[in-house]
């Protein structure tokens, strides 16, 4: 199944990935900060849900409206006093395909499944406003997980399909790692 092969293809920039998050985490120490650190991820979130767009329709995804995405960071931003305005472009990959466009939504999704493990460590640093993203979909998280990888399952039936979703997630976390080497974002 393409669940499990992307989760193993993609485990090497996963853990790039949290290691860069992790690093920029641990120099939080204010609201300001962590409103910062925030516009890292909508900043590529925002762009990368343009990206798939035309490609992640009911159809394909029934409940993508119902989904966390980058308007719950924006609020969370603005409730910690900061906004989203003249916030830098950044390289996203480009998306030709549902399989593509459902491997980036992999990390998009997957990165709620860990937000919980964030939100506790925000709240060891003293930040408890501005976490409705990273709470994920609360008691609903695994099925909303579950949902999406019967999807992703499904929407690959080839070997070929699989490969499109694979080397889109992997793109994917990479450049959401890039994102986060910006010195400043505003």
């Amino acid at each position: 199944m393409l669940s499990t092969k992307i989760k193993e293809a993609t485990k090497v920039p996963h853990q790039q990935l949290e290691g860069v998050v992790v690093r920029k985490l641990k120099t939080i120490s204010s609201d300001k900060d962590y409103a910062e650190f925030l516009k890292f991820f909508y900043m590529y979130f925002n762009a990368v849900e343009r990206a798939i767009k035309p490609y992640i329709t009911p159809a394909v995804l029934s409940d993508y409206h119902e989904r966390r995405n980058s308007s719950f960071i924006r609020k969370d931003i603005e409730s910690l006093g900061e906004n989203t305005d003249n916030l830098p472009d950044v390289e996203v990959l480009a998306v030709g395909t549902v399989q593509e466009a459902l491997g980036a939504l992999y990390v998009l999704e997957g990165s709620i499944m860990g937000g919980s493990i964030i939100v506790k460590m925000l709240e060891k640093l003293g930040i408890t406003k501005g976490l409705s993203f990273f709470s994920g979909y609360g008691e609903q998280t695994q099925d909303k997980w579950r949902i999406f990888i019967n999807i992703l399952n499904e929407k690959a039936a080839t070997p070929e399909q699989e490969e499109l979703a694979i080397k889109a997630a992997c793109r994917t976390f990479e450049l959401f790692g890039e994102t986060f080497k910006r010195e400043e974002v505003a």
